[in-house]
């Protein structure tokens, strides 16, 4: 049976990183009604709520949409497992927390495609209109905004500092403040947690709106397809409680459900290749080639060595460490628990050529190279002390795609990454794997390790080392691209105000638009999406 909900001014797709700020921004006046669907539940639950629970949540399909990608021969053909949150906060609720907003010149590149307004002049007061950073409000940050930003300085593992010093001797020196005014360096890694809980979109945004009556939010709704009246979009189908239901949208239908279902949404809807769609049996409402292409993600890997000191493992393999650690954070909101596992990062250049750095670090001072059957071993880490670095490409050449697998809404799509498909991803990252070697060598790091386990002393050459990481790299959770923004509709799919090119009543509000991938974590430039989206629908309404 399908049944027709009463009308809203706007209908937001996916309450996940923008999603909620859209819904916080465009009802606060209390002018418009808005309905909010989300095809997951509450994140009112422990292990979302526990920052280090995260570990909890990686194979959890009650939060997690739990995606496969097509075998991909960039990664020796290995079919990477794509997490995506499906709850409330989006991926907010189960990613590791860590808050970068990116190189300032990832954003002029936006800005000098054709896209006015997304410059960093213009994102700037954006990011620190959203923050509440715990360091204090200067030129670059923020203080008093909705979501709160710790410094993460107490607690830290003795190794963290440690990582610090041996990557100064390395060549990399320290940077207090990787959101300020200089991203390169090693440092300390700020993180969306507030009194020892993760500060998801879903806190710091959602659940200060939903005490407004104007907003609507339905959990368990998965968006089937949008309703059309010519070639305008006026409303959403979705599956509710077993039923189909219809909410039309006197305004605007938006669409915030991330990189992989919003281009496929727009697909089962009509919008995109006109000839895939056809082989589906689809009717095709608007021919855009591009919805769907020009996936982009960050490949990461880690390096391991035993440790001849303790590290997090000794802590947090026993089942008494956890119980322990679990009391702490349950009576006091602190402890290993309370953090995120990667403590220490930064940021540096494979190339001193290069005009901004290229590669991310990752610090754990924990070690996981014995895995744990379907979890991903955060909370079962190995049974000596160990310590990973780990590393991620900022801004890979690299191309995949979002296609459908058939025409029904609740068939997960394919998901085709190409990981390391050029030949500058493919050297970059043989450059980086060398520098880790440089820093776990460098005094402050090289006295405290008895050994490297993965991948071992014994991979060594090019081509050794180039089959390592092809073996065991993976996404590291940062896709968007596949509705990219931009001024032309031969290449883009919404434009710089996130419309969507030849189709009125939609845009595109969330990773998805990325023209191009920002050099870090994903989750601040997703939000500053809905914080800008949510601005330029409430000018576009007066």
């Amino acid at each position: 049976m399908t049944v027709t909900d009463e009308d809203f001014d706007y209908i937001i797709v996916g309450a996940g990183s923008a999603g909620c700020v859209l819904a916080e921004r465009l009802t606060a006046s209390g002018r418009y009604r808005v309905l909010l669907l989300e095809a997951g539940g509450s994140d009112l639950r422990l292990f979302v709520q526990m920052p280090l629970g995260y570990g909890k949540l990686f194979y959890d399909t009650g939060v997690n949409w739990a995606y496969r990608a097509e075998p991909d021969p960039g990664l020796a053909g290995q079919a990477d497992y794509w997490p995506r949150g499906k709850v409330l906060g989006g991926s907010s609720s189960i990613n590791a927390m860590v808050w970068i907003r990116g190189h300032r010149s990832d954003y002029d590149d936006w800005r000098d495609a054709g896209n006015p307004g997304w410059g960093w002049d213009a994102v700037l007061p954006a990011f620190r209109a959203i923050e509440d950073w715990e360091g204090g409000a200067d030129d670059w940050r923020g203080q008093g905004g909705p979501l709160h930003i710790s410094a993460n300085r107490a607690g830290l593992h003795p190794l963290t500092h440690a990582y610090v010093a041996a990557c100064a001797a390395a060549g990399l020196p320290e940077t207090p403040d990787f959101n300020g005014a200089q991203q390169e360096g090693a440092g300390i890694y700020q993180l969306t947690v507030k009194g020892g809980r993760r500060m998801s979109a879903a806190r710091a945004f959602l659940r200060p709106a939903l005490r407004r009556r104007n907003l609507v939010l339905r959990t368990r709704a998965q968006a089937t397809g949008l309703i059309w009246e010519g070639n305008r979009v006026t409303g959403v189908t979705y599956r509710h409680r077993g039923g189909e239901r219809r909410a039309r949208a006197g305004r605007e239908v938006i669409l915030a459900a991330g990189a992989v279902n919003t281009p496929q949404l727009l697909l089962l809807s009509g919008i995109g290749p006109g000839a895939e769609l056809r082989a589906m049996g689809l009717d095709v409402r608007h021919d855009n080639p591009n919805v769907g292409q020009h996936l982009m993600d960050h490949q990461g890997l880690n390096y391991t060595w035993r440790m001849t000191v303790p590290t997090l493992n000794q802590q947090l393999r026993p089942w008494w460490g956890k119980a322990l650690a679990g009391a702490r954070w349950l009576l006091t909101g602190a402890g290993p628990l309370s953090m995120s596992i990667n403590q220490g990062g930064g940021f540096f250049r494979t190339d001193p050529a290069l005009d901004r750095p290229n590669m991310q670090l990752y610090m754990q001072a924990f070690s996981t190279i014995i895995p744990r059957v379907g979890e991903r071993p955060v909370l079962t880490p190995d049974p000596f002390p160990g310590l990973s670095l780990g590393l991620s490409n900022c801004r890979p050449s690299s191309r995949g795609w979002i296609r459908l697998a058939s025409a029904d809404p609740f068939a997960a799509p394919r998901i085709q990454p190409n990981a390391f498909s050029t030949e500058g991803d493919v050297a970059e990252m043989l450059a980086a794997v060398k520098f880790l070697r440089r820093i776990a060598a460098a005094p402050p790091l090289a006295g405290l390790i008895a050994e490297e386990l993965r991948p071992g002393p014994a991979t060594a050459t090019d081509e050794e080392l180039i089959a390592d990481f092809r073996l065991r790299s993976g996404t590291v959770y940062h896709a968007s691209g596949t509705a990219r923004m931009g001024p032309d509709p031969a290449g883009a799919v919404v434009d710089a105000r996130l419309r969507v090119h030849g189709v009125p009543g939609l845009r595109v509000a969330d990773a998805s638009i990325f023209p191009t991938i920002p050099g870090g974590n994903t989750n601040a430039p997703a939000i500053l999406v809905g914080w800008k989206a949510a601005e330029m629908v409430l000018e576009d309404a007066r």
